[in-house]
């Protein structure tokens, strides 16, 4: 007990010394020990990556989990170390949906058939997500959760250290300071009773000259300087060590961030991947009633200029000469445009919804084109813009 007394005296005498050495530095009545250029160089570069990866893993916790909710569930699971209950994914569950309703309306029946393969495609989208999900949690916020939750408190610790060593060597300095002025004040004024409050509150028999006693105070600070210059020496060198490593947490961020940006784009690619094979399966069995914008169609890989044809000729034929081209012997058909459609250039023809024209082919022609008809203008016309009707 007596110990626990004795260290909780010390303690608190420390901690009384480190705050009087802080508000002077504060109020500008002491100096500071500056730390070198380089080293305020590596606490700017540590912060600012503490900073931004925080905001990173904050924002792509949002990205992959928008639910606030959900965020605070997975995360009251994961402090109490118990497993994440399954949630199935929105994509899932509209499937589901949908492939109940079939079940309601006949999977025989045009729409129940065609909930059935939406559903179906909407449950393959929504397991890609959940794949996604996980991937990116393993592979990109594990890591940045454990920089923030492991390595950060280590180097935050370590700097908290060596600001405490760093008030103790500026205190030391100050005492040692004040030390030094005492003693030549002493020794210009003869025999004075020393006035130890200014250094330290100690207990000393003054049985010697006052200038004798100040050298011996002289010489602890001098002692307490060296162990406290020491000590923070040694602090900063493992702090030092410790925001060195901030360049190794710089390249495995960056490794984690290909591995984000990779299972981002096979999600997406599965994604386009899903989608188009129900785009081709509907147009395919309901060519008049599913019609796809060709404008929104488009091969990620592909120029945006080249998703409708320019030329509706092949590249050895001459152009098309809009003027010239005549209704074939065959006939003509009516078609009902579907939407709205701005010509590109002067050989095409533009359309407005629901408007009926007159449309017909030409030898050597694009298949996806046809030409059409409105009173006395004429041009091309997307396939995909009308509905056939005779």
């Amino acid at each position: 007990m007596d110990f626990s007394v004795k260290k909780l005296a010390s303690d608190a005498g420390v901690f009384f010394s480190r705050a009087v050495q802080y508000t002077e530095e504060k109020l500008g009545q002491a100096e500071k020990t500056e730390l070198d250029a380089h080293f305020e160089s590596l606490l700017a570069r540590a912060d600012c990556t503490k900073n931004w990866t925080e905001k990173i893993y904050r924002q792509t916790e949002v990205l992959l989990q928008p639910n606030p909710s959900a965020r605070i569930e997975e995360f009251l699971y994961e402090k109490l170390d118990r497993k994440v209950p399954y949630r199935a994914t929105n994509g899932e569950i509209l499937g589901q949906y949908m492939l109940e309703a079939a079940k309601e309306f006949g999977p025989g029946t045009p729409y129940g058939s065609t909930l059935i393969q939406v559903g179906d495609c909407q449950r393959r989208l929504g397991g890609a997500e959940r794949e996604f999900l996980q991937t990116s949690s393993i592979s990109f916020l594990t890591p940045l959760r454990n920089f923030l939750e492991g390595d950060w408190r280590t180097i935050t610790k370590e700097r908290r250290l060596l600001e405490n060593r760093r008030l103790d060597l500026d205190a030391c300095k100050a005492r040692l300071k004040k030390a030094k002025a005492a003693e030549a004040k002493a020794a210009c004024e003869g025999e004075a009773v020393p006035d130890f409050q200014e250094t330290r509150p100690r207990n000393y028999v003054l049985s010697a000259s006052a200038s004798a006693l100040w050298s011996e105070e002289v010489e602890k600070a001098e002692q307490e300087l060296r162990v406290a210059q020491t000590e923070f020496d040694r602090q900063a060198e493992v702090t030092r060590l410790l925001l060195e490593g901030i360049s190794s947490t710089h390249v495995n961020h960056l490794r984690c961030l290909h591995e984000f940006v990779e299972a981002q784009a096979t999600y997406y690619s599965q994604c386009h991947h899903f989608m188009q094979e129900l785009q081709k399966e509907l147009s395919r069995r309901y060519p008049n009633s599913f019609v796809v914008n060709p404008r929104s169609v488009r091969s990620p890989s592909a120029d945006p200029s080249s998703a409708l044809p320019i030329n509706s000729l092949s590249p050895d034929t001459e152009p098309l000469q809009i003027e010239e081209v005549q209704p074939p012997a065959s006939g003509t058909r009516k078609a009902k445009v579907l939407y709205d459609y701005d010509a590109a250039d002067t050989s095409e023809l533009s359309l407005l919804a629901d408007e009926l024209i007159t449309v017909y082919t030409v030898p050597g022609m694009d298949s996806d084109w046809l030409i059409g008809e409105r009173g006395n203008q004429k041009g091309k016309v997307p396939v995909t813009y009308l509905e056939l009707l005779s």
